[in-house]
């Protein structure tokens, strides 16, 4: 892959047929091919105009919209590196990810231009504009002044593409370096297992500062010149309305057991859909197995992370396999090890290693932690827990670095602890996953009250509302005298959350 541009490989999708629609907004509204070539050119000159170059960073933490996604792809387009972030993290979680990143330009709401300006500021000086507002800051105003004609930039597949922060279970969060080259190689093999075409309808309901929703729908579609039913959040009542409308619909298995509480949910009203796709967190069997009494369609599961977007999914033809993910894509390999990175037998519980052009290039400005996290002989260690079957089918069965994986979000209880353990009340905490119907795990808090101290679950939730993104706030916070401890002092989650759970 000499020249990897990822936006390139959407371009040559409907080289011969820019009239093809390529999006249509919920309130109705359509751009072609053609028209959206234009809006991303008038997007990257005004990148340019901003004064950043190609290998420039622009971060953006905006709601999801069609302007939100003219600026990811002519990041791409320009071979400047986009930086997702997730629109719930407050400022005070944001000034870690800018500090680190050191974006030229960083995109926000209105209401957060000033707070985010006084971040800037105080550390990187980057230029802070937002997406809306008609005033000077509106950076989508200026670019639908921009001209509409641009050279797409040519790249290099190790040509950074994008950074996705990860939150770490200890210390800092990492920033995985995707490449070009990663992106093309990936898009390539979904569209061939999943067998899109141009004929295929995505509805798009996902977010797009994470993978699922920025490359793995997105880049399916564009790449195969299909078209996307773009709506800016998910809504069940309003999917079930669409689903006649759509043939590929990707979800996290929240969607889908909201989706099973809509009554308009049916085989009729699914005729048209040939696919349904669930990733992000584990998929529990009974919503595998209600969704196809209701529907006639078996969800199909796959695998994926941030550091090498999709690893594994079902087959297309042939079982899908409830509580499995399937095989490894084309061009990935995956091998399950002991702790010393030697192969297991097939049904022997061990450390899912992955390799392939679809693994990122390594941790922004970390090279010892990068080193750590690859093999001597190149394999990236995923630090989930994983078995195979004797028929090949991958099944993730704990995570090893103790993720809570809540509404297809990941949380790391460590960063949780810390915000628990600030509190003036709170001796210590500690954070754990317990099952729930709706968001697969629940974050659950379990906390030893200095004494004498005067809380309760209400004003601890509360308090942590203003610290931290909702989705990482416990649901629920229970007191105890003590945390369970085993003989080296480590806290057995273990026994927390069989007693809770």
């Amino acid at each position: 892959m000499s020249n990897s541009n990822m936006y390139l490989e959407m371009a040559r999708a409907v080289a011969d047929d820019s009239d093809r629609v390529a999006i249509e907004t919920e309130d109705g509204a359509s751009l072609t091919y053609g028209e959206l070539d234009r809006e991303v050119a008038r997007t990257a000159n005004a990148l340019l105009e901003a004064g950043l170059q190609p290998g420039d960073r622009v971060a953006a933490q905006i709601h999801k919209s069609v302007g939100s996604l003219f600026v990811y792809l002519a990041c791409l387009r320009v071979g400047m590196v986009y930086l997702p972030l997730n629109t719930a993290y407050q400022t005070s979680e944001l000034d870690y990810f800018l500090r680190d990143a050191e974006p030229g330009l960083i995109l926000v709401e209105p209401e957060k231009l000033d707070a985010i300006n006084a971040v800037s500021s105080a550390s990187i000086g980057a230029t802070v504009m937002t997406l809306a507002g008609g005033t000077d800051s509106d950076f989508a105003k200026r670019a639908a002044q921009a001209s509409a004609q641009f050279d797409t930039r040519l790249c290099g597949a190790s040509d950074l593409a994008v950074i996705i922060y990860t939150s770490g279970t200890t210390g800092r969060s990492k920033g995985a370096m995707v490449t070009h080259g990663n992106l093309v190689s990936n898009s390539q093999a979904l569209k061939q297992v999943w067998q899109f075409t141009r004929d295929d309808v995505l509805l798009h309901t996902l977010p797009i500062f994470h993978v699922h929703g920025l490359f793995v729908a997105t880049h399916c579609a564009l790449t195969s010149g299909a078209r996307i039913l773009w709506n800016n959040r998910f809504n069940a009542q309003s999917v079930v309305r669409q689903l006649e409308n759509a043939t590929v619909f990707m979800g996290v298995p929240t969607y889908y057991t909201r989706l099973l509480g809509e009554s308009g949910l049916s085989r009729e009203s699914c005729r048209q859909m040939r696919l349904f796709i669930s990733g992000s967190a584990p998929l529990l069997a009974e919503t595998h197995s209600q969704f196809e009494q209701r529907t006639g369609h078996r969800i199909l599961e796959r695998y994926g992370m941030s550091e090498a977007g999709m690893i594994t999914s079902n087959p297309y033809e042939g079982e899908r396999r409830a509580g499995t993910v399937g095989f490894p894509l084309p061009g990935v390999e995956v091998r399950v090890v002991d702790e010393v990175d030697q192969s297991l037998p097939v049904g022997d519980k061990g450390a899912i290693q992955i390799k392939g052009e679809n693994v990122f290039s390594g941790y922004w400005r970390m090279p010892e932690r990068t080193k750590q996290e690859f093999t001597a002989d190149g394999w990236f260690r995923t630090g989930d827990i994983g078995v195979f079957d004797s028929d090949g089918y991958l099944s993730i069965v704990g995570r090893a670095k103790d993720l809570i994986i809540t509404g297809g979000y990941n949380v790391y209880p460590k960063e949780i602890e810390l915000a628990l353990d600030e509190l003036p009340q709170v001796i210590e905490s500690a954070v754990i996953g317990l099952p729930h119907a709706d968001f697969g795990e629940a974050v659950t808090g379990v906390v030893v009250l200095r004494p004498g101290a005067e809380t309760d679950e209400a004003s601890i939730i509360g308090t942590l509302k203003s610290r931290l993104a909702g989705y990482k706030v416990p649901k629920r916070v229970y007191f105890v005298d003590a945390l369970p401890r085993n003989a080296m002092g480590k806290v057995q989650k273990n026994l927390l959350r069989e007693h809770f759970g």
